[in-house]
């Protein structure tokens, strides 16, 4: 089983009916076929967490960064994992506008992100916080310097 992390950018806007489609329609793919993992998708950043068996998920990635909905897409972790860290996540997803995806099934804010699964290794969970930063930006709570001001 490998766990491989990747980010993009989306070529064009997605809007809240077509993420919604995607969301649906990749979800069925993922459940079966067995990956599991997390979405984050914020102002055209797309970042992805994909967990499964080698010969799902690399023909899977393949076909995502040669899609033309994703421009940029860079390969950050690829490794072999002995466990899940997103096991009941068929594809979790993680918008910033409140607004625009509170209709959403299965998602959550920025600020109700929890914590790193434990079964991320400590380099892999450095590369989840880089990757929610990329997406989301900093926020207030785990910026040092904001602290340091209070």
């Amino acid at each position: 089983m490998i766990h491989l992390v990747y980010m993009s950018v989306a070529a064009q806007d997605i809007d809240d009916l077509e993420l919604r489609a995607m969301l649906d329609k990749y979800r069925q793919y993922n459940t079966a076929r067995g990956i599991t993992g997390m979405l984050l998708y914020s102002n055209g950043h797309i970042a992805q967490i994909l967990e499964g068996e080698a010969d799902v998920v690399e023909p899977l990635y393949e076909e995502i960064s040669s899609d033309t909905r994703h421009v940029n897409v860079v390969k950050m972790v690829h490794k072999t994992i002995t466990q899940r860290s997103f096991a009941e996540w068929s594809m979790a997803f993680h918008p910033l506008d409140e607004v625009g995806f509170a209709h959403l099934e299965g998602f959550f804010l920025p600020s109700e992100v929890s914590q790193n699964p434990a079964s991320l290794s400590m380099s892999d969970a450095l590369v989840l916080n880089m990757v929610r930063d990329a997406v989301f930006g900093t926020s207030p709570s785990s910026d040092p310097d904001s602290a340091a001001a209070s």
